[in-house]
This record gives structure tokens, C-alpha cells and sequence, in this order.
């Protein structure tokens, strides 16, 4: 899929008068037919009372339900508020298995007034599945859905 036509099509399902699970439940499914080397994606929303992270919407198989702040990719990119590409996570420390079948991973902060209040989460059965390319293309959508917040 176009990056361009990604990113409109991404503004266009985006209705701040729904749910955020429903807006986030059809930008899940968007994001995994554009990212055809994904075989998981999804998000998980953090909670700032618990400190934790809780599984969003998500296209897949079942995933871990709550990540602590800092356990794992996920974790450790709401710590640092930063984006993270695991080429291999077989070599990964702190790598929080929910799938055995895993070999790479990117994971995208959504931030909102420098506050993180998710992220965006990609899994790949590949190994070096995910690029550069692939984070500045999430970046730019965790930006439009940072509205939703």
C-alpha cells in the first residue's frame, strides 16, 4: 500500500464523535493489510494510574493482555518515548514473549502533549521484517491518532 494513500485513508476512518476502541479497531485492521510482512498489529493503551499497558484493538492472534512500564519492547518505548525496530528478538533483552513464532518487531509511541498514551505495535514471523521506512510511516500515524485523545 502507498504511503500517501495509507495516511489518507488512515485520516479518513479517524471520527473523534466514536469510541476510541471503535477508531482504533479499524486502524488496526488498516495497518496490518499495509504492512503485508506483519503478522500481528495492533495497540496497547497506557494507563497512567497503573503504570501499565493493557492490549487495544488488534489483528492476529491473542497477545499479552497487560506489559508493565519498561518490561519489553512495548514497555521500554513508553519509558523512553521512542520508537524501536527488533530486527531479531531472539537477541533482544527484555523481549516479552506473547507469540513463539515472533522474530521481529517495531514499536511506535503515540504521544499526546509529550505524554505517551499507547503505542502501536508490529510483530513479524521474518526476521529484519522492519525498517526505517516502516517507523517514519508510523511515527506520521501515531501522530493522526494522537487526536484521538
Amino acid at each position: 500500500m502507498e504511503k500517501q494513500y495509507l495516511i489518507e485513508t488512515a485520516r479518513s476512518l479517524i471520527d473523534k464523535d466514536l469510541p476510541l476502541v471503535s477508531n482504533l479497531s479499524n486502524l488496526s485492521a488498516l495497518i496490518k493489510d499495509a504492512f503485508t510482512n506483519a503478522d500481528w498489529a495492533g495497540f496497547y493503551l497506557f494507563d497512567e494510574k497503573s503504570n501499565k499497558l493493557y492490549l487495544g484493538p488488534f489483528q492476529g492472534e491473542v497477545a499479552c493482555l497487560v506489559i508493565p512500564n519498561g518490561w519489553g519492547i512495548c514497555g521500554q518505548s513508553i519509558l523512553n518515548k521512542k520508537s524501536i525496530i527488533v530486527p531479531d528478538i531472539t537477541v533482544a533483552q527484555n523481549y516479552v514473549a506473547c507469540s513463539s513464532t515472533t522474530r521481529s518487531e517495531i514499536v511506535v509511541p503515540i504521544l499526546k502533549d509529550n505524554a505517551c498514551k499507547g503505542v502501536i505495535d508490529l510483530d513479524s514471523d521474518s526476521f529484519n521484517a522492519f525498517d526505517i521506512k516502516d517507523q517514519n510511516l508510523l511515527e506520521e500515524l501515531g501522530e493522526i491518532i494522537s487526536q484521538l485523545f
